[in-house]
């Protein structure tokens, strides 16, 4: 749901202008809902070029409302909706400060149409509301009048949202002042995974996994990214659309599939480290290792075939694991053998696995 306003002001110094006019529609994203058009009492006088450019002047307002009047009917009509205007910054900033006059936090999330016609509606001589609105062939009335912009910039939207083919640029332009929308999100993603050792990845719009998490409970880590407030984090929590995760039931399997996954993903918000060369080699040519799987009857292996790593994977019955052949089979190969290589040597000097099987050649 959108609420869509234009606001006509007094003029004067940054932060000291009144509102003179307000009009607000609500807009489903495809007919208006609801609508409130107000003259407005700013209780101080109107800067006279303003006079001259919106037709507004101090004898219009006397018997107006002053905003505490039509403060209510404002948050009535904008709850749980996102604030568009064109200048949103301007728009919102004017609201806020009213408000705040009246000791009151108003919070919304905000989108901005000058913003979004500059990736949707290219090339533009001029992205102001009267020259693209007259560019682009849609009807207007009552310009610099407050219903007649907002009636107009609700054309502009729907515009808009008919050009956003991907449905991700509109949603990836929203910028979050209310959080609790956002963190009714945040919430349904951090239901959807286990308290499992794993790894969780973080999917955007298109699919594509944006970050890669682990630990020993996936729940836990992925809350506690949530509630980062780093730049690196807000983006993740800004752009996750959903998450799937993995169960690895042990450490080992765990730190090896994170740092090959992380080489092969390439996930836009992880830290990419420089992986190093590892020059020491296994004690032995060819041995398994086993450990912990993800359920009590299953065994995490690990195969190691002329001091190189050949796979991965999981096993439930003894003869997969002593037959060398069906083993490799349900394996899941390693291209990069050296990262896997030093990961599992360094873990393996300072841990402890259930079990080391040596070969026989």
């Amino acid at each position: 749901m959108y609420t869509i306003l234009d606001i006509e002001t007094t003029g004067g110094k940054f932060n000291e202008e009144g509102i003179t006019e307000i009009a607000i529609y609500k807009f489903d994203g495809h007919t208006v809902v609801d609508q409130f058009i107000s003259l407005v009492n700013p209780e101080k006088e109107i800067q006279p070029f303003v006079v001259k450019l919106t037709g507004i002047n101090n004898k219009m307002l006397q018997n107006a409302p002053k905003f505490y009047e039509i403060a209510k009917r404002i948050l009535e009509i904008t709850k749980d909706a996102t604030l568009v205007a064109h200048n949103t910054s301007f728009d919102y900033r004017i609201l806020r400060t009213e408000f705040d006059r009246l000791g009151y936090d108003f919070t919304r999330n905000t989108l901005c149409t000058v913003e979004l016609s500059k990736k949707l509606i290219l090339d533009q001589p001029s992205y102001s509301l009267g020259k693209l609105i007259k560019a682009l062939g849609i009807p207007m009335t009552d310009r610099h009048r407050a219903s007649g912009d907002a009636l107009a910039t609700v054309q502009l939207f729907k515009l808009l949202l008919e050009k956003d083919v991907t449905k991700t640029i509109i949603q990836d332009s929203v910028k979050y002042h209310d959080k609790r929308v956002e963190k009714e999100r945040l919430q349904k993603l951090i239901a959807s995974v286990p308290k499992e050792l794993g790894l969780f990845y973080i999917h955007g719009a298109d699919g594509k996994v944006i970050y890669l998490g682990r630990g020993k409970d996936i729940k836990f880590e992925v809350n506690k990214l949530f509630l980062k407030e780093t730049k690196r984090a807000v983006k993740v929590q800004d752009r996750a659309t959903s998450i799937s995760y993995e169960k690895t039931g042990n450490d080992l399997f765990t730190r090896l599939k994170y740092y090959i996954e992380l080489e092969a993903l390439a996930p836009k918000y992880n830290f990419q480290k420089e992986k190093k060369p590892f020059l020491q080699d296994f004690n032995s040519e060819d041995f398994i290792i086993f450990d912990k799987g993800r359920a009590l009857e299953e065994r995490a292996v690990i195969l190691i075939e002329n001091k190189e790593v050949f796979g991965y994977g999981y096993t439930n019955l003894a003869f997969q694991e002593n037959n060398i052949e069906i083993l490799k089979t349900l394996l899941t190969p390693i291209e990069d053998k050296e990262l896997a290589k030093a990961i599992i040597k360094n873990y393996l000097n300072k841990n402890n696995v259930q079990k080391i099987v040596r070969l026989e050649k």
